[in-house]
């Protein structure tokens, strides 16, 4: 094999590599937003939950 077919493979490789990466990371960050997403409705959830607790305390006292 010469070495320019060397460096074509070599090139070759890396540049799937790279897609590779790209992809993995592509979801990764897909994964990331879902997550995120959720959050604030937890958030949400929990605070009023919190004040409803809190104004129901209130009433019994």
């Amino acid at each position: 094999m010469g070495k320019a077919e060397q460096f074509k493979d070599r090139s070759e490789q890396l540049r799937q590599q790279a897609k590779q990466a790209a992809g993995r990371a592509r979801d990764e960050a897909s994964e990331r937003a879902t997550r995120e997403r959720g959050r604030p409705d937890e958030e949400t959830r929990r605070a009023q939950q919190e004040a409803q607790d809190r104004l129901d305390q209130n009433h019994d006292v």
